[in-house]
């Protein structure tokens, strides 16, 4: 996966680049693009139940890729203005979240707010 997303990388940068875009896309304006495109995901699950929201129909579901796939390109950008491998900080931030969250603890339950 680390190729695959080095790859988008270098073609969003590129797509960037192209367009004179590079002066904009710095971490204050990339952090608000995707609070902005988180708000657009959710509007396709506005007052949809859980079970609904499993069930979307074709049409709603390319609409939210397209959704997701804009959060991903602006985090891509935003990791690479601040030079954060994302893979590495999964990768630790996982191992954090196994010390937070052992399984047999947290097993079922929603209510592990008050592990931070």
């Amino acid at each position: 996966m680390a190729d695959s997303l080095t790859n988008l990388n270098q073609e969003l940068k590129e797509f960037a680049r192209k367009r004179n875009w590079e002066q904009f896309h710095d971490p204050k304006n990339l952090s608000m693009a995707i609070s902005a495109e988180a708000a657009e995901l959710l509007e396709h699950f506005i007052w949809l139940t859980p079970e609904q929201s499993l069930q979307i129909n074709p049409e709603k579901k390319q609409l939210v890729a397209y959704e997701m796939a804009d959060i991903l390109i602006f985090l891509i950008r935003l990791s690479e203005r601040l030079d954060i491998d994302l893979i590495q900080a999964c990768e630790q931030k996982m191992q954090i979240n196994e010390r937070r969250f052992p399984v047999n603890e947290v097993y079922g339950k929603a209510d592990t707010e008050d592990r931070r």
